[in-house]
């Protein structure tokens, strides 16, 4: 098993700055992603997305291929750091990489043992540096506590909380990215699924990955206000169609509320609220959780299609 603690002080990512997707469809993905509530820019003529959310960042870029696939996840750090990193990346046995055509081309490019392209550059700190309150305030005698359903506003997310991807082999993952990017090991379930966070303030996983046949990407959650608002998303895209998913409910492992959707390629984006937050420079308790203690606390049992990673050889989006 390889050795998941960081020995020795180690430079760090502070954040993800934004991923890039692979769809077959520019139009599914616009319907799809504009229904989730999030800000759609098209761009190079159409033939690209832009995905942002309340905060103006840009979070991801949506790209036209054959199939659907991450092309690259692209972290920030600080300048102080970089170097460091530099020499991490190495050590850890990267295969160093080209950025691909349209991607900013500076920071360091390479491949991570699974082959997922990864970027590390310098900048600005997207992760949160405190825990954001979550407040769900209960209506008093003699007054209303809801809306009715056509006073109920749009859902728009306020930030890309994490990622998860699928990994053959989940111990190697989370050692190469303590390794060479510093991330830390917040929680995992044996070999089958592990959550990682960054050391300078970070959401409890920045980056998770669960077990599966070969590399694949998951899910990107995103950050909503409150419960009450991850349900009203969960409703929002049923309403334009998208009833596939998981949820509500509330994980163990992060102890988020929240509610999945799944897109047209198999893979889903989740509306999150209120996750644990692990405060710069503090310990986090990092537990071996039994599989059957560590998904969620109360929610409708786990869909069969949702560990399903369809970019294995033989699998499919239904």
């Amino acid at each position: 098993m390889p050795d998941t603690k960081v020995a020795g002080p180690r430079a760090a990512v502070h954040s993800i700055d934004h991923f890039a997707l692979n769809v077959p469809s520019i139009a599914d993905a616009a319907r799809f992603y504009r229904a989730f509530g999030l800000d759609v820019r098209e761009v190079r003529n159409g033939d690209e997305l832009e995905l942002r959310a309340t905060d103006g960042h840009r979070w991801a870029r949506i790209l036209p291929a054959p199939a659907k696939s991450l092309a690259y996840l692209s972290f920030n750090g600080y300048e102080r750091d970089f170097d460091m990193l530099a020499r991490q990346i190495e050590a850890a046995g990267a295969v160093p990489a080209h950025a691909p055509e349209g991607a900013d081309g500076g920071g360091i490019w390479f491949h991570d043992p699974d082959g997922n392209l990864l970027q590390v550059k310098v900048g600005p700190k997207t992760s949160p540096s405190a825990k954001a309150p979550h407040v769900t305030v209960g209506a008093g005698a003699n007054a209303r506590g809801a809306v009715t359903r056509s006073q109920v506003e749009t859902v728009h997310p306020d930030r890309l909380s994490h990622v998860l991807l699928f990994t053959p082999d989940v111990l190697r993952a989370i050692d190469f990215y303590a390794r060479a990017i510093g991330l830390c090991l917040s929680d995992k379930s044996l070999d089958i699924i592990a959550f990682t966070h960054a050391p300078h303030g970070s959401d409890h996983h920045l980056v998770a990955f669960a077990k599966s046949s070969a590399r694949g990407w998951h899910h990107a959650a995103w950050d909503v206000r409150d419960v009450d608002m991850v349900g009203q998303g969960a409703a929002q895209m049923a309403a334009a169609g998208y009833t596939r998913g998981w949820g509500t409910g509330r994980h163990v492992l992060g102890s988020n509320y929240f509610h999945y959707v799944q897109d047209p390629w198999g893979s889903f984006n989740e509306y999150s609220a209120d996750i644990d937050f692990v405060a710069p420079g503090q310990p986090w308790p990092a537990g071996d959780f039994a599989p059957e203690d560590s998904l969620y606390q109360w929610g409708p049992d786990v869909p069969s299609d949702f560990i399903r990673n369809t970019e294995a050889p033989g699998a499919s989006a239904r």
